[in-house]
């Protein structure tokens, strides 16, 4: 065991504008943030393991309804909360995600019982659901998901579909962190996009898009654009070129973005890597994130 540790998070990011942002608001955005962060950030201090890590900060950000995961999770066509999540152990390349499930309080804890209580790594719907039930994961009537601006949010959104104006309302929550053994893990979770139809899954439970680490190169969590960062494989881009090109993080990390946008894709990422090196990108107007380590403070940040 070492001494270097760090640990990443992310709120989301695309769905932010400088305009809506007082001076409050910000404030409560950048404490919710801090809070999650300290969550994970207590345990890497005290020796834990980064897979128990990512699950505290990512567990904080679903219990705060300001984010776009858990309680804050945006309504689907239905009227509904379809979330997903994964989580991945970089030491083992364990992984566990679902998609599409309804009803439990916290997706993240429902993705690591897949990966640690089955033989299975992605499971979806009342499949998903059923297995959660069975594990005791916690459940929450329909109320605990609602909230005024989420509500207010779908309407706006579901009036502009009828006008044949596609605004995309998105947002995820992760975390990426390594622990004093050197073992990297990522956890991602989210509600999707506002007013998402037929089942609809995005990139954050897909293992190599939207969630993955590796010890080998760097753990990686998204936000954004689903489509386009499932089909840029984004999350194992950024590994490769650490792992096989030798790229710093860094590098990879601007490589990826620009091939991001190349397919129009939009949104940003977190990723650290197995020497404690943190990266933030984002190509959206912002992106809420914080980030500390054993050699460097702690940071909060929305815009630039």
């Amino acid at each position: 065991m070492n001494d270097l540790f760090a640990i990443a998070i992310h709120g989301g990011a695309g769905t932010l504008s400088r305009e809506r942002f007082s001076t409050s608001v910000r404030q409560q955005y950048e404490n919710a943030l801090q809070q999650a962060l300290q969550a994970g950030l207590h345990v890497l201090q005290n020796g834990g393991r980064s897979l128990d890590a990512v699950e505290a900060s990512v567990i904080a950000l679903e219990d705060c309804p300001l984010f776009n995961a858990g309680c804050g999770a945006v309504f689907d066509a239905l009227g509904g909360h379809s979330m997903d999540a994964a989580i991945m152990n970089g030491s083992t390349l364990e992984a566990g995600a679902v998609a599409g499930i309804s009803g439990f309080k916290n997706p993240i804890r429902v993705a690591r019982a897949v990966m640690e209580k089955s033989r299975y790594v992605f499971l979806s719907g009342q499949g998903a659901s059923d297995f959660a039930r069975e594990h005791g994961c916690a459940e929450a009537a329909a109320d605990y998901f609602y909230t005024e601006f989420r509500y207010n949010e779908w309407k706006q959104v579901q009036e502009k579909e009828q006008q044949n104006i596609v605004e995309k309302r998105f947002g995820t929550v992760g975390a990426v962190a390594l622990d004093r053994d050197g073992t990297l893990a990522a956890a991602t979770s989210t509600g999707g996009l506002t007013n998402k139809k037929y089942g609809r899954v995005g990139d954050s439970p897909v293992i190599g898009s939207g969630t993955y680490a590796n010890n080998n190169s760097c753990a990686v969590s998204c936000t954004g654009d689903g489509e386009q960062f499932i089909q840029a494989v984004t999350a194992y881009d950024i590994s490769c070129q650490l792992e096989y090109k030798q790229l710093t993080l860094q590098d990879a990390c601007v490589h990826t973005m620009e091939r991001l946008g190349s397919i129009k894709g939009s949104g940003g990422l977190i990723a650290v890597d197995r020497f404690g090196n943190i990266q933030m990108p984002f190509n959206t107007e912002g992106m809420y994130r914080a980030c500390a380590s054993s050699n460097a403070p702690t940071q909060v940040k929305i815009f630039d």
